[in-house]
């Protein structure tokens, strides 16, 4: 029992760390069954994910700190974004105000949602590091894993080669976070691959409501495919490694 106790403790911490990404879905799925008036969806959607920001500031769920890195999640979402839909690999194709070459200003907050939930997940669980590699290490494998996502239309795809990197210089990593006043303690690279996992399942009812369309969704909605996780399991890291090396860096500026 204590042990189902725990899982459901674990859970409802989960969901409340969720919350944006929660209401972006909820959002999609509304202004898809409802159309809203005078604007387009989404501009709609747009002002949904700003009105929720703010909210989020507002009541303290989120510090100013934590806003300075969605922010900064948001603009790097919109350049891949950006990039992404000039190369076809997938598309908008509704109508919108507020869109840079083609792409939903909203579109930035999607990627800004997970940032929010790794932000929101480390205080409640309050998370801890062992053995966090140094960051000579760190950065330049998270630039190097970002910018495949652009060379890869261009030169060899090498997320492969990077996934193995990743298990080579975490592999002596460990993430401690405490559920219910008890700690414990998981792989860091299995953390990685079990959030790029839900994210995967997210895209899927993403991509159902029309957050976006991938080029086999635009006639009609089909699941997307597999090997799409491998994507989302190097943004979560590239998000993950931005998230705690920025904690890290506070941290060690608080103790100075």
């Amino acid at each position: 029992m204590r042990a189902l106790k725990q899982l459901v403790r674990f859970g409802w911490e989960q969901a409340l760390s969720c919350l944006f990404p929660v209401v972006i879905f909820a959002s999609l799925a509304l202004t898809q069954i409802l159309p809203l008036p005078v604007l387009p969806r989404y501009d709609w959607l747009l002002i949904i994910c700003l009105l929720m920001q703010w909210w989020m500031v507002r009541s303290g769920l989120e510090t100013k700190d934590e806003l300075k890195v969605i922010t900064l999640f948001h603009l790097i979402g919109l350049t891949l974004e950006i990039f992404k839909v000039h190369m076809g690999s997938w598309s908008y194709p509704e109508e919108g105000y507020f869109k840079i070459f083609g792409v939903p200003l909203y579109s930035g907050f999607m990627y800004a949602s997970v940032a929010s939930y790794l932000c929101q997940a480390w205080r409640r669980l309050k998370v801890e590091l062992i053995k966090w590699p140094p960051l000579f290490m760190v950065v330049p494998l998270a630039a190097a894993i970002y910018l495949n996502f652009f060379t890869h239309h261009y030169w060899v795809d090498i997320r492969w080669w990077l996934s193995g990197l990743v298990i080579l210089v975490f592999w002596k990593s460990w993430v401690t976070y405490e559920v219910g006043g008890t700690r414990y303690r998981m792989p860091l690279t299995v953390s990685f691959i079990l959030i790029g996992f839900f994210i995967w399942i997210a895209e899927n009812i993403a991509t159902y409501f029309g957050a976006w369309k991938y080029p086999n969704q635009v006639d009609a909605w089909s699941l997307v495919h597999l090997g799409k996780v491998s994507s989302w399991l190097l943004l979560v890291i590239v998000s993950f490694l931005i998230v705690a090396t920025l904690k890290q860096v506070k941290g060690k500026n608080q103790l100075e």
